[in-house]
């Protein structure tokens, strides 16, 4: 798991950092070059700091990288990465709500989320998958990060303690099960790629817009 750690300053500018992110950003790039496609524009979602969409940005020039987060000390952080250190394909943050559909945003061939859906309401992940599932053309792709249920277990003893805290912090969070995770993507022509094991009892997930059919 990554946990639920604080972003900080590290100096006067308005630049977060995450140590989460700076953990687990070499591990997904992995993942990354493995099933991005070789063109085309990533919608990054929650992008919090900004130190990922910085990274996977810098990593890979062939992407156009669009970064956006709800909260306005996130995107201020994320243009702070971007104006200081950012490349020509790391876009300006946009203020998007995964919940306020349609999204606000131009077109997409990659959506992101990472440590998202286990920090928001269920209500999140159906909008997630709906939008996509409207929105991405056909082998379009969707990464997810995090730590998952699997066939109803926790894959850790610290995943199981990591689920009391968030449940705790909200009755509304919780670590998801995989299988429902996947059972919402189908429902909106998403069919799973690759479930691959990441450090710390995380799963990266790639899903692919099925052609009409499942052909």
């Amino acid at each position: 798991m990554d946990t639920l750690d604080k972003m900080a300053a590290p100096g006067p500018d308005r630049r977060l950092s995450s140590p989460a992110a700076m953990r687990n950003r070499e591990p997904i790039l992995k993942v990354l070059r493995d099933w991005l496609p070789a063109q085309g524009q990533v919608l990054e979602v929650a992008s919090g700091s900004g130190e990922h969409a910085l990274h996977f940005a810098t990593a890979l020039p062939h992407l156009s990288w669009q970064p956006s987060d709800p909260s306005e000390s996130a995107r201020v952080s994320i243009e702070a990465w971007r104006l200081e250190q950012g490349p020509a394909n790391l876009l300006a943050p946009l203020a998007l709500d995964v919940l306020q559909r349609p999204w606000p945003v131009p077109e997409f061939n990659v959506l992101m989320a990472i440590n998202l859906l286990h920090i928001s309401p269920w209500a999140v992940s159906e909008a997630l998958f709906a939008e996509a599932g409207e929105r991405l053309p056909e082998g379009g792709m969707v990464y997810l990060y995090g730590p998952f249920k699997r066939d109803g277990e926790h894959t850790a003893e610290s995943n199981a303690a990591f689920d009391i805290d968030l449940r705790r912090r909200n009755p509304e969070w919780g670590i998801r099960e995989l299988e429902e995770v996947l059972a919402l993507a189908e429902r909106h022509a998403l069919g799973v790629v690759a479930v691959e094991e990441m450090p710390a009892n995380n799963l990266s997930v790639v899903l692919r817009v099925e052609p009409p059919g499942g052909t």
